[in-house]
């Protein structure tokens, strides 16, 4: 009859044989890959200690402390002392090496005759132990969340400057800074800040059954007098006051959301007429996801009868046959003037026989369209003839606009043409302006200038970030000047009067594709002037998982894959995407520090991989596979090639490359260097145990203020952080309920006096965060 304690150490001997035959089984399939040996040898030593445990024989502790010790070796060897990177390399091993030196574990032990042997010498334990809590130590020591020196600010600014009573815009104004000139709440005192109101919309997923659409709160509300404005994912427009939450009125369009993937209403748009109007004066405009502009009274909410129909246009007219869910709006319109520009969304990955991308211009006043551009007839802007369409399949601008008034242009991001990962068939016109930054003239719709970003997008990088309008100095003299974030991590610094670079681009060799009938560009621009978000080239080195077992999972998977850096294109073999879909920086945009000239970027990194899949053989399941932020299918009809695209993610669900994968940073306009960089977010609300790795993947922006504050939601965590803008410490976090996967705003009441910082915190379906229907404000105490 076996003990208890021998019970348990064959256990740990059956255990150590599936680790074993695991770890030599992958390791042999890396090998073959041409990768890494160690498993491979790991994995037979662990078969070996797993037998001799199995027997009771002590050598099997010996083979397994050998082991340890040579893992050692080969992990400091191949990563240093970078803390996360050592724990699935040494996590289980050490782990394994402590429990066998439990003094209770050598009485399980016989020799080879059947009888009881003796402990491991006391040296071999305390040896083991040593090296153990030492290598924690030293890895801990090396570990750092600050990943740059700290430089001062480059021009000091009171924080009891002017007060910025507005936030008239999604992003602060048409200029898009995110900035305020708010001052009361600072470094020294923003860890004061409390809840000051909160307020519930009630436009919640189970309140819809049957809902099919995935929710997405990432609304930033506007601030006009002492009235909030914003929308909610089903586009209900609500008014709060904005010094007690309390609700002024409220719109539902009772939009149809059929075939409609994602519910989302990113703000609304406010317009204030310039002379006598018939009614209306001050109204609100909402794009609906079911493609309808709708006018309100900015004081009461309801529907302004002298524009278009009864308050709202359709923005389907002239597109020819729109299937439900292909063509919708997400983005408030820019209002310049009287002129309402906005885009539309085009579903991604669907047919090359989708609705066109065309941006068009309104009158706030009639919705009388104003003119019309697209990127496949750019020189046509009037209205079309009778029985004519937009061209069909054209590039789409889904995100938000800038616009310059005193230069008259709207500044319009582009996306790649449709289907996205496959473009022999695109026209030259489609590839001329796909992701891209374009300039139309506000009264004309007449193209001023373009900048392209990627040639012959082949990722899906569509232009998703908010230009930024910012006046620099540059030679001695004042510049009026665009910034430009982009999915690849690139940062463009352009002249917005004619959109030459005012920072350093090179077109660069990038890698060449194989696909039958596909064309690829030589070269891509890259920024050179700027500095790049983009992280480094992946290599087997940096993948990563919980365990052993899930890492040697994501390098198996690594070298399976086709990856030449960035740029590869998609492949029959299959292709790592980095940066992948998502990007490195989407419509959270960047915000800038108008007054002292320093830009907030919060980048991200998650890489995908993608397959091109021969139209033949397409089985019906595939067709049918429901799509989510982990994995997808696109029919790409009209192409030789479907595509399926995942997430690089392991067995276990982590990221396949080491943390962190998201970072927040400051960089110095004038001098166009980073200031400081931190990871941030952590992993507390996703991972088991709730085991806090920092630097996670984040979708929203930033705030920026003239105390020298920066507030920042966006994370995989539910909070609302602030840092010191000087220097990228963070100052304090408030618990959010929900998700806060939005930008804030902040705004100072006129009746209060009191400055506030107000964020959306409803969820992020795809993104797997908590949902929510919840808008909070905080505030200093009074």
């Amino acid at each position: 009859m076996l003990s208890p304690k021998q019970v348990g150490l064959k256990a740990l001997g059956a255990f150590l044989l599936a680790v074993g035959a695991w770890l030599a089984g992958g390791g042999a399939w890396l090998v073959s890959l041409g990768g890494s040996w160690y498993y491979l040898l790991a994995g037979l030593a662990t078969l070996a200690s797993g037998v001799l445990l199995w027997r009771r024989r002590r050598l099997g502790l010996w083979v397994y402390l050998a082991l340890f010790a040579a893992t050692v070796v080969w992990a400091l060897a191949e990563v240093g002392l970078d803390f996360w990177q050592l724990v699935p390399r040494l996590g289980l091993p050490l782990a394994v090496s402590l429990y066998l030196l439990l003094p209770w574990v050598r009485e399980a032990f016989t020799d080879a005759k059947g009888t009881v042997t003796v402990r491991p010498s006391g040296a071999a334990r305390a040896a083991t132990v040593v090296l153990g809590a030492g290598l924690l130590s030293a890895i801990a020591f090396g570990w750092r969340e600050v990943r740059a020196v700290v430089a001062p600010l480059t021009t000091a600014v009171t924080a009891g400057g002017h007060a910025a009573t507005d936030w008239y815009a999604y992003g602060g104004s048409n200029a898009g800074t995110r900035y305020s000139s708010a001052g009361e709440i600072t470094p020294g005192n923003v860890s004061e800040l409390e809840v000051a109101w909160q307020f519930r919309t009630g436009d919640l997923p189970e309140n819809y059954p049957g809902n099919k659409s995935a929710y997405m709160f990432e609304a930033t509300p506007i601030k006009v007098g002492e009235t909030l404005y914003f929308c909610t994912p089903r586009d209900i427009v609500i008014a709060l006051d904005a010094a007690s939450g309390h609700e002024r009125w409220r719109y539902d369009p009772k939009i149809d959301p059929s075939g409609v993937p994602m519910l989302v209403c990113r703000g609304v748009a406010y317009h204030e007429a310039r002379g006598e109007v018939p009614d209306c004066p001050r109204r609100i405009l909402v794009a609906t996801v079911d493609a309808r502009l709708i006018a309100l009274d900015a004081e009461t909410g309801v529907r302004c009868p002298s524009f278009g129909q009864n308050g709202e246009i359709s923005l389907r007219y002239d597109l020819g046959a729109v299937s439900p869910g292909f063509q919708y709006v997400t983005s408030p319109a820019s209002i310049v003037g009287d002129a309402a520009v906005l885009g539309g969304f085009v579903l991604d990955g669907v047919s090359t026989n989708m609705p066109s991308g065309v941006v068009r211009a309104f009158d706030a006043l009639t919705g009388r369209q104003l003119w019309a551009w697209d990127a496949a007839r750019p020189a046509e802007l009037g209205p079309l003839r009778p029985g004519e369409i937009y061209p069909r399949g054209s590039p789409n601008a889904w995100t938000l606009f800038s616009a310059d008034a005193a230069l008259g242009l709207v500044y319009i991001p582009t996306g790649n043409a449709t289907p996205d990962f496959y473009g022999a068939q695109r026209p030259e016109a489609f590839d001329r302006f796909s992701s891209s930054v374009v300039a139309l003239e506000v009264e004309t719709g007449k193209l001023r200038w373009s900048f392209q970003t990627v040639h012959h997008d082949l990722w899906d990088y569509d232009v998703g970030s908010q230009p930024v309008l910012v006046d620099l100095p540059i030679d001695g003299e004042t510049v009026p000047a665009l910034i430009q974030p982009t999915k690849q991590g690139e940062i463009y610094l352009l002249d917005r009067r004619d959109g030459h670079p005012l920072a350093a681009v090179e077109e660069r060799p990038v890698p060449q594709g194989d696909v039958p009938g596909e064309r690829y560009s030589p070269t891509q621009p890259y920024s050179v002037g700027m500095p790049s978000f983009a992280w480094p080239a992946l290599t087997e080195a940096d993948m990563w998982g919980a365990t052993q077992l899930d890492q040697l999972a994501c390098r198996i998977w690594f070298r399976t894959l086709r990856y030449e850096g960035r740029y590869t294109p998609p492949s029959l073999q299959g292709t790592l995407q980095d940066p992948g879909i998502s990007g490195v920086i989407s419509w959270g945009s960047v915000a800038v520090d108008e007054a002292r000239r320093i830009m907030i970027v919060n980048a991200s990194w998650l890489p995908t991989t993608v397959r091109l899949l021969p139209r033949i053989g397409i089985d019906e399941s595939q067709r049918a596979r429901a799509g989510s932020f982990s994995r997808g299918f696109m029919a790409q009809a009209g192409t030789p090639y479907a595509m399926e695209f995942e997430r690089f993610l392991s067995p276990m669900g982590y990221p396949c490359h080491a943390p962190p994968w998201g970072k927040l940073a400051a960089v110095d306009l004038d001098t166009r260097k980073v200031l400081w960089e931190h990871p941030l977010g952590t992993t507390r609300d996703h991972a088991p145990l709730g085991i806090a790795v920092a630097g996670v993947f984040s979708q929203g922006g930033a705030a920026v203020t003239q105390g020298g504050v920066v507030f920042i939601g966006a994370t995989l965590d539910h909070y609302l952080r602030a840092f010191d803008l000087s220097t990228g410490q963070e100052l304090w976090k408030g618990r959010l309920p929900a998700g806060g996967q939005a930008t804030p705003m902040t705004y100072v009441s006129e009746r209060t006096g009191k400055q506030y910082v107000v964020i959306a915190a409803g969820g992020h379906q795809t993104m797997q965060t908590t949902t929510g229907d919840y808008v909070i404000a905080y505030a200093l105490p009074d």
